[in-house]
């Protein structure tokens, strides 16, 4: 009878280690089945790193880090027109916000293109301007953007009019004034100047307004920057693609070394063919939406960043500042993956810690296709950037070097005897 019982728990006990392992081994299959799930999820940021990069653009987002800081030390010292000069030490204390990692006095130092540090004795303390190859730079844009005006208010008048409402905020307009070729006082000289066109609105939040269309501007009078490449390509002796494709058809601009699998062709060919409404034409809401209007809305909502892209200067715009008119434009598709999702029409770049997304087929290596007074203006602040010490002689410039530290010392020490000299 011990011996049968010893059998029935040695079996017992067998067959115990061989469920535990069982169940172990499916356990562990299990969890790696989930990891592997959880790791063939693509996160946003993750499909921003994946994606097809072009070396061009990236290039050129590596000269646009150091002007974006210029430009806003440039700005700083214009901001009185009296005497256009910054001390070096409140640039210091703002080094931080500017984003100036090694300092103001070395980032000042690394373009003398364009800063020009000096000594002021009856402040005690060194200042900076600009010199005048960036002074003549400042000038040629304000002269462009002033006789660009009607250009300008034509823009906002686009943009106004891709809103359902005719409506946009003014915080919005305040993000991409710059972008739009805007002059500093906009309000003044292309609002309040065209009342008959622009009025502003209080909105329901406190300190804010709206700007609202108030022209009778018909929406069928504007055509699309896409319609009008549309209308070239179809009078093209060589064009190869059928006219009825053409007709809802965006021009495609793929990064170089990009592969195309046969299975994303097919797929881009069936978006082209697919029918949408254009930025200015009206949209009814509809509450529930099969998937081919959902496929055609955001079409139409890839339509609508590429005219304001199209609306730009430069053909470029941060992704944080197009994100404001999300709403009013009627866009319920994050506007990060559309740019992700058509890398053919947009390139999105991460320099500089921020997103800045480029119309494609505007440029060419580097270069807008079809440049503009403005764009010429900052490119030519651009190219001092890039030349930082360049195109100076190495003798003169450590004795400029040598002789602006000398001032600093020697304003030092009249400061230290002006102190001393209070004690006698």
């Amino acid at each position: 009878m011990s011996t049968r019982v010893f059998m029935k728990n040695r079996l017992m006990s067998v067959m115990g280690t061989h469920i535990l392992n069982f169940l172990t081994k499916h356990k562990q299959q299990q969890s790696l089945f989930v990891s592997i799930n959880i790791r063939s999820k693509t996160t946003s940021v993750q499909s921003v790193e994946l994606r097809a990069r072009d070396a061009t653009f990236e290039k050129l987002m590596d000269k646009y880090k150091n002007l974006l800081k210029v430009i806003a030390i440039q700005d700083l010292i214009l901001a009185n027109p009296k005497n256009q000069s910054v001390s070096v030490d409140f640039l210091s204390n703002l080094s931080q916000r500017l984003h100036l990692n090694r300092g103001a006095t070395a980032f000042l130092r690394k373009f003398p293109h364009i800063f020009n540090i000096y000594y002021e004795p009856s402040k005690l303390q060194p200042f900076c301007r600009l010199t005048d190859a960036a002074l003549d730079v400042s000038r040629q844009e304000a002269e462009a953007i002033n006789a660009s005006l009607p250009l300008v208010v034509e823009r906002l008048v686009r943009i106004l009019s891709m809103s359902a409402s005719k409506t946009v905020p003014l915080r919005a307009i305040f993000k991409v004034w710059r972008e739009l070729g805007l002059p500093d006082d906009f309000e003044d000289s292309v609002i309040c100047a065209n009342s008959s066109i622009f009025q502003l609105c209080d909105a329901d939040e406190l300190n804010t307004h709206l700007l609202k269309l108030v022209g009778d501007v018909p929406r069928n009078g504007f055509r699309a920057a896409v319609e009008d490449w549309r209308v070239v390509e179809c009078c093209k002796e060589d064009c190869t693609v059928n006219n009825m494709e053409m007709l809802y058809s965006f021009q495609q601009r793929y990064p170089p070394g990009m592969r195309l699998s046969k299975n994303f062709r097919a797929k881009v060919k069936e978006w082209q063919s697919l029918p949408y409404m254009g930025p200015y034409e009206v949209v009814s809401e509809q509450k529930k939406l099969s998937k081919h209007a959902m496929m055609a809305m955001e079409k139409r909502a890839v339509s609508i960043v590429h005219e304001f892209l199209s609306l730009t200067v430069e053909k470029m715009v941060e992704v944080e500042k197009i994100s404001h008119f999300k709403k009013w434009f009627g866009i319920d598709f994050n506007i990060r993956d559309l740019f992700l999702d058509h890398p053919g029409i947009f390139y999105l770049s991460t320099k500089g810690k921020r997103h800045t997304v480029f119309l494609r087929e505007a440029y060419e290596r580097g270069c807008l296709i079809h440049p503009n007074p403005v764009y010429d203006a900052r490119r030519r602040l651009l190219d001092l950037v890039s030349l930082e010490r360049r195109g100076l002689p190495s003798v003169n410039s450590k004795l400029q070097d040598k002789s602006s530290s000398n001032e600093v010392e020697q304003g030092e020490n009249m400061q230290k005897h002006d102190s001393l000299s209070s004690f006698d």
